[in-house]
């Protein structure tokens, strides 16, 4: 256990490293963030609650899909191979996972702040929804890391994460649409069944990538 947490430890790092020295892909996703918001701006000026929620939940997909979806499917084969003869396949997973979910977690916040200067606050709730906003960021991190990883093992075919992510995007988008509802209803709650379904989901994708991954890794 220890020398797995070092290898996971020393994989952060180094995908840190990469995103640092491959800026133009960090401030291209700001751009499009910004970009994207400005212009429901300039289109949509005045949005009611049901329109906002949707429209911030496009974006977070969107966003994750163009932030997350290239983690694996950047890598090159020959730098795949090296990884394999150095450290575990748990490790490695897992160290893209942490990575990956740490940059939709900013791009989360960062979405949602320019969401509430240019289109207004409609929330009822704004500490809860800051969570489920967190938390689904963190869902959908897991989900297109895990297909991103299915994807490269199938000799870089991206449509195979179109084909694959569907059955398992569609019940995180109905929950977390769901649990936004309450944020911006005065008269309803956020469900703690509903939040706990939902860890639940993303605990599972965790699970499934740690026990399948290492059989994509020996193909």
């Amino acid at each position: 256990m220890p020398a797995t947490t070092s290898q996971i430890t020393a994989l952060v790092k180094k995908e840190l490293l990469l995103e640092v020295r491959q800026q133009h892909s960090f401030f291209g996703i700001l751009l499009y963030i910004a970009a994207t918001i400005f212009i429901l701006y300039l289109t949509i000026p005045e949005t009611e609650a049901a329109v906002w929620s949707g429209l911030f939940w496009v974006i977070q997909l969107f966003i994750s899909i163009n932030a997350v979806a290239k983690s694996f499917l950047q890598e090159p084969k020959e730098r795949l191979l090296y990884y394999y003869s150095i450290v575990s396949p748990t490790a490695f997973i897992l160290a893209k996972l942490i990575f990956s979910t740490a940059i939709m977690v900013l791009m989360s916040l960062l979405s949602l702040f320019l969401f509430t200067l240019f289109l207004g606050n409609p929330l009822d709730k704004v500490i809860p929804f800051i969570g489920v906003t967190l938390l689904g960021g963190w869902s959908f991190s897991l989900i297109f890391t895990f297909l991103s990883a299915i994807a490269a093992s199938a000799n870089q075919n991206a449509a195979i994460m179109a084909v694959l992510g569907l059955p398992l995007i569609v019940p995180q988008i109905l929950l977390l649409t769901k649990v936004s509802k309450a944020c911006f209803v005065p008269l309803l709650t956020v469900k703690l069944t509903d939040i706990l379904l939902l860890a639940a989901l993303d605990g599972l994708i965790i699970i499934l990538a740690v026990i399948l991954f290492p059989f994509l890794w020996r193909d």
